[in-house]
């Protein structure tokens, strides 16, 4: 028992000790940056004033470059030829090919609504998989919804129906938006190698098997069953 109480003792030393250790490395740290910025004189504050300044001023002109060509929110094109149009003037842009009739489309709908908003960086796009059958066969789009994900111009990646999402009608944004952040599509903050629809099995979704259809080139709601 003594010993025990003696061992318990000492790692307590030692563990205050690496408490009072850390905390003076930090303070010391401190220290050090107080006095480089009291030791800075008029000129070096000012010139530290502009260059904060010009980043900002860069911000946000940038910010009103992307607001002025239609990123910020959610829109619906009217034609294949907008679509060119659009990408062309954007460095990166989801667009939603969807029909009407699709309910899982209203779904996707919800969450780009309010990814367009938070990524103002990226424009998002919708455009009728009916309307455009140029750009379906060209993109080879079989599968309603899906995202095509263009960066320069290129179609880099697609989302098809909901089997990167979790396999799920209820997903979340955060899922969306990370399966973007994985396309480099939109800045992400998170952690890729964490997809949040992980953290949803263990509250026991109840995930529902998507079907994917693709015979004869004809185009198919990623929910049918069957034709």
């Amino acid at each position: 028992k003594m010993a025990a109480d003696t061992s318990v003792d000492i790692l307590q030393k030692v563990l205050e000790n690496e408490i009072l250790q850390s905390t003076k490395v930090v303070e010391e740290h401190l220290d050090a940056e107080i006095q480089k910025l009291d030791q800075m004189d008029e000129d070096e504050l000012e010139r530290l004033k502009q260059r904060r300044l010009e980043a900002l001023k860069k911000t946000q002109q940038q910010k009103q470059e992307w607001l002025s060509k239609g990123h910020g929110e959610y829109r619906e094109i009217p034609s294949e030829r907008d679509f060119f149009q659009e990408v062309k003037e954007s460095k990166n842009v989801v667009c939603h090919f969807y029909r009407d009739t699709t309910f899982r489309c209203q779904i996707m709908d919800k969450h780009l609504t309010v990814l367009a908003k938070k990524h103002i960086e990226t424009k998002f796009l919708k455009l009728n998989a009916e309307k455009s059958p140029f750009l379906c066969e060209r993109l080879r789009i079989k599968v309603i919804p899906t995202l095509a994900l263009i960066k320069d111009g290129k179609t880099q990646d697609y989302v098809v129906g909901f089997t990167d999402l979790g396999n799920t009608d209820d997903f979340t944004t955060e899922t969306l938006e990370w399966r973007l952040g994985c396309a480099d599509i939109i800045n992400y903050s998170g952690n890729l190698m964490d997809p949040p629809f992980q953290s949803q099995k263990k509250y026991g979704t109840s995930f529902t098997k998507l079907d994917k259809k693709t015979i004869r080139g004809k185009i198919y709601d990623s929910d049918s069953d069957d034709d």
